[in-house]
């Protein structure tokens, strides 16, 4: 039996866990990750000594890398997921037909849900703790570049399953880097139900491309803030500062700047100096590029997600022009307005195709924990069957439950 068949198997069975199994089990998950942090560290040290080796750059090393601070994260997501509500059993709706049968719709789990990811090992964790509160089996993909942390991360996770009897295929973590196998997953219909890829433009695509299974992508995430004429010059400054430079090589930090036309001195001259003494470096438009002495934006920039300490910068004319420049170049992620006009801050909620569209406040928040979720899966930047940070409630789907009374169709 494939380890594919395996996890189907797993699934049929652990659809119908209750509650307080689940929870015991992502508890043991919590405790196993706080009393084996050393061992988990000393693992993740020789990835980040492979990824020096393989001269992997300073964003990807970033998110590799797994510290007590990014323990004691997975730890309380692990342990918000478990205080959420259970949405597996929940009614979406009921109601009575006049021929007597009464119609409930329910919150099922999806089944088997393979991810493949890179570089963040904390997704193991995240992924695994989430698929296990909805009742789901999941199948773990990691990068080669995280094999140590994953692996590790992946024996814990089998352990806390163990613990409580319940059956190691509920989490299949896979270590092989063959690319073959990643393709015989894609292919592998008949028992995974959906398909996560997080990572690379090149990984999306590759999935994309080959997947026999329906996906819900993380594409990538090309973010904007756009400083309107009416913002609060001290908002825009620090919003934009945040949003670049917090953490630049994930994916809801911004890649462009806008700002309205009447303000964009009193914001640049503040802003730019700020930047420049963070290690940024800046292209922009044709009146940044003179006014500041820096060089001049290409096409190619403003399509570009960076994932470092580079931004480009634009002044537009108006706020339609901030809009359709976002959704010319945004990849629909996260998106931001900094204005004290609640029209205009109306008109960009409205009008912006994105996932997360924020007023006066930094796109850096859109993110499983910091949205309630303890975790997610990813971030989907497509419209079915899901949009935004995924946490366990769109990791269902639903079926109707019909109860009758011996109705038969005339």
């Amino acid at each position: 039996m494939s380890i594919f068949e395996q996890a189907k198997m797993a699934s049929y069975s652990f659809m119908t866990e209750s509650t307080d199994k689940k929870n015991k089990v992502l508890k043991k998950i919590a405790e196993f990750l706080n009393s084996e942090r050393e061992y988990i560290i000393s693992e993740n040290l020789k990835d980040l000594e492979n990824g020096i080796k393989n001269n992997l750059s300073e964003a990807l090393l970033d998110r590799l890398k797994l510290d007590d601070k990014r323990i004691d994260s997975m730890i309380n997501g692990v342990n918000e997921i478990i205080a959420q509500e259970d949405p597996i059993g929940s009614i979406v709706s009921g109601y009575k037909r006049p021929n007597g049968l009464n119609i409930y719709k329910v919150r099922v789990p999806l089944g088997v849900v393979g991810i493949i990811y890179e570089s963040r090992p904390n997704v193991t964790v995240d992924a695994a703790a989430l698929c296990i509160k909805s009742g789901n089996v999941s199948i773990l993909r990691g990068g080669k570049e995280a094999s140590y942390s994953n692996t590790a991360l992946g024996q814990i996770i089998k352990r806390a399953l163990k613990s409580e009897s319940i059956d190691e295929n509920v989490c299949i973590v896979l270590n092989d880097p063959d690319r073959n196998l990643m393709n015989k997953m894609l292919k592998a219909k008949d028992f995974i139900d959906i398909i996560v890829p997080r990572g690379g433009e090149g990984l999306i695509k590759y999935c994309t491309e080959e997947s026999f299974i329906p996906l819900v992508k993380h594409d990538k995430g090309l973010c904007h803030v756009y400083i309107d004429e009416f913002a609060d010059v001290n908002k825009g400054v620090n919003i934009a500062f945040n949003a670049k430079v917090q953490r630049p090589g994930v994916c809801n930090a911004i890649e462009t700047l806008l700002v309205h036309k009447n303000i964009y001195k009193n914001v640049l001259d503040i802003l730019i100096p700020m930047y420049q003494n963070a290690g940024v470096e800046i292209v922009g438009c044709n009146i940044v590029a003179k006014e500041y002495g820096v060089a001049k934006a290409t096409e190619e920039d403003w399509n570009t997600e960076y994932l470092s300490l580079k931004i480009s910068i634009k002044v537009v004319d108006s706020l339609i022009d901030a809009i359709n420049h976002i959704n010319k170049y945004g990849s629909s992620h996260s998106e931001s307005i900094v204005t004290e006009n609640y029209s205009n801050a109306q008109d960009f909620l409205n009008k912006v195709d994105a996932a997360a569209v924020y007023v006066n406040a930094s796109t850096r928040f859109t993110d499983g924990a910091e949205f309630g979720l303890g975790a997610e899966i990813g971030i989907s930047t497509q419209k079915l069957h899901c949009r935004g940070p995924m946490g366990a409630f769109d990791l269902t789907t639903t079926k109707y439950i019909i109860y009758g009374n011996g109705q038969i169709r005339a």
